[in-house]
């Protein structure tokens, strides 16, 4: 199996040579095997970990809480004006595809823009998507190691005079088994029903 390589963005705008230098040194970080585990079993990607976040209901939610069900995780930010509204439409369209088998997955979004994404702002957001969506935050600290568990690329940039900003992102959903171990990244295009197909393989 291989190994996803980070997809940067922009979200407006061509990513600067510095950022591009940036990602080409995260590669590395995604090139990492973990040795066989008591929970994964054979090599697999090192993608995935414990995370402490709060979901959209204002419940506390772990990696745990998701054992027994195969994972979507997806992250972003609720700010966001292009990947992540489209990759989350995405996922709500393959649930869908998935029918009655939608119950053995769990799709997550995760944000790592915990300052801005608080538990009423995700609670909004969610209303735009499938209901089964289980959308978490939590303080910074907590934001920032579930992203680093998944080797996400993420880079705010430089707030305009109004205080806003975008932040650069990779764009993969992460497809975790019911251990939680990594099987495979579909890209941001990937189309709902090839997806849905892939996760059937899974089970």
């Amino acid at each position: 199996m291989n190994n996803p390589t980070p997809r940067m963005t922009s979200s407006a705008r061509n990513i600067s040579l510095g950022v591009a230098g940036f990602a080409a040194a995260a590669v590395a970080s995604f090139l990492i095997f973990q040795t066989p585990g008591e929970d994964c079993g054979k090599e697999r990607a090192l993608i995935g970990g414990p995370f402490k976040l709060v979901d959209q209901n204002g419940k506390i939610r772990t990696d745990q809480s998701f054992r027994g069900r195969h994972m979507l995780v997806f992250f972003g930010y609720t700010h966001c004006p292009d990947f992540c509204p489209t990759s989350l439409q995405a996922v709500s369209n393959t649930l869908d595809a998935l029918g009655s088998d939608a119950r053995r997955v769990r799709a997550v979004f995760i944000t790592f823009d915990p300052e801005r994404d608080t538990v009423a702002r995700m609670k909004q957001y969610h209303a735009a998507f499938h209901k089964d969506i289980v959308m978490l935050t939590g303080d910074v600290k907590a934001a920032k190691a579930a992203a680093k568990a998944y080797r996400i690329y993420y880079a705010k940039q430089k707030p305009k005079a109004d205080g806003s900003y975008s932040v650069d992102h990779s764009t993969y959903t992460y497809l975790m088994n019911r251990e939680g171990c990594y099987v495979r990244h579909f890209r941001h295009n990937t189309p709902p029903k090839v997806m849905a197909k892939e996760i059937r393989k899974a089970f």
